[in-house]
């Protein structure tokens, strides 16, 4: 069967395979209920937590599902896969594996990015207390990024006012404005909120708890929707020159790529996970990673965050309309074949055993 069988269809299949497997493997497990939202069809979300190896281990490598909820899939089933292919049992002497599955439930559950308020967890880790920042580039196109109506005439005079402001900026400015995060429009895209939401504070107070006496801490955050079907790009947010830049580098090779140096398909974001993990545990060498992993081209993985944003924004889920947009989000996120999860799988361990290689080091 291949890596097929670890996957699954909805979030709730998804949690029930994480939670056998990780029982079956000897995990610890904890579970974090989220009482601000439900799932489409009223179920319970939480974000399910395993721990496996000792419980003062020094050295923890820490993996993440569903940062972004429709990428849940993917980070899901290599979450899933890791304890019942038994790469679990590659743990070194003193080391933990700490696995949270779906931090953004909701958004999981729903085939969102976005969390319960709209807010895109990966932009959400900023000090709220100073000015927020400022995304120009997307002040100015919001109409467009946005349209009020989805309908050909709409979406042919937001690609016109898109394109004239990459043709004057460039393609990175575009996408940079577009994706890079935003803090001025609580009903659009790539918003960082205003606020710390339920998953950002969940996962704080996971890394309290478990995290606190850790000396070394790996995390790899899975993500999709960027690079070809099936590549897994290995995305440092790290400084360039700081010490987290060049661990990594050591050991995950020299083809990781750099948000701030401008290597990765990713835009430089602000408030990533990634960053407030590290920045909560200043006691701790941490080192982390995203492995993002391409589905659809970026035009078709853009348009389909745009739809659904309308969708849920103005439109209504039980059309046709709405029901294609629905599964086009999840067609974008989630590379639902058994060559794409056979990939992503080898990619997801290749990475694991490479983290915990460094945290043993």
């Amino acid at each position: 069967m291949g890596a097929n069988q670890y996957f699954a269809s909805s979030y709730a299949e998804a949690r029930q395979k994480f939670r056998d497997a990780a029982m079956a493997a000897g995990a610890q497990l904890q579970a974090e209920a989220n009482d601000r939202a439900q799932g489409p069809a009223g179920e319970a979300l939480t974000t399910d937590i395993a721990w496996l190896g000792p419980a003062d281990a020094k050295r923890v490598l820490v993996t993440v599902s569903a940062t972004h909820g429709a990428e849940g899939f993917c980070g899901a089933g290599v979450q899933t896969g890791t304890f019942r292919s038994g790469a679990a049992r590659d743990l070194p002497r003193g080391t933990a594996l700490l696995a949270v599955h779906a931090i953004n439930p909701y958004g999981f559950a729903w085939v969102r990015r976005v969390t319960e308020d709209n807010v895109d967890l990966n932009r959400n880790f900023i000090a709220f207390s100073a000015p927020l920042p400022r995304n120009d580039g997307y002040d100015l196109l919001a109409d467009a990024i946005c349209p009020v109506e989805w309908d050909q005439a709409a979406l042919a005079t937001a690609k016109a006012r898109l394109d004239e402001y990459g043709a004057r900026n460039g393609a990175a400015a575009l996408q940079r404005a577009i994706t890079g995060g935003q803090y001025s429009h609580a009903d659009g895209i790539f918003y960082g909120g205003r606020a710390p939401g339920w998953s950002r504070r969940t996962i704080l107070a996971i890394a309290a708890r478990h995290l606190a006496a850790a000396e070394r801490v790996a995390v790899i955050d899975y993500h999709t929707g960027l690079g070809p079907y099936g590549y897994g790009e290995r995305i440092v947010t790290h400084p360039a020159g700081s010490a987290g830049f060049a661990r990594a580098r050591q050991w995950y090779g020299d083809n990781i790529t750099s948000t701030s140096l401008g290597t990765s398909r990713s835009s430089e974001v602000t408030g990533d996970l990634m960053l407030g993990l590290e920045e909560a545990l200043p006691e701790a060498e941490v080192t982390t990673m995203a492995l993002e992993y391409g589905v659809r081209p970026l035009q078709e993985t853009i348009d389909a965050v745009r739809a659904d944003n309308w969708l849920h924004t103005r439109g209504r889920l039980d059309t046709p309309q709405g029901r294609d947009i629905k599964a086009m989000m999840r067609a974008t996120f989630y590379g639902d074949a058994d060559d794409w999860k056979d990939m992503i799988f080898e990619q997801a361990i290749d990475a694991q055993r490479r983290a915990l290689r460094g945290l043993a080091g």
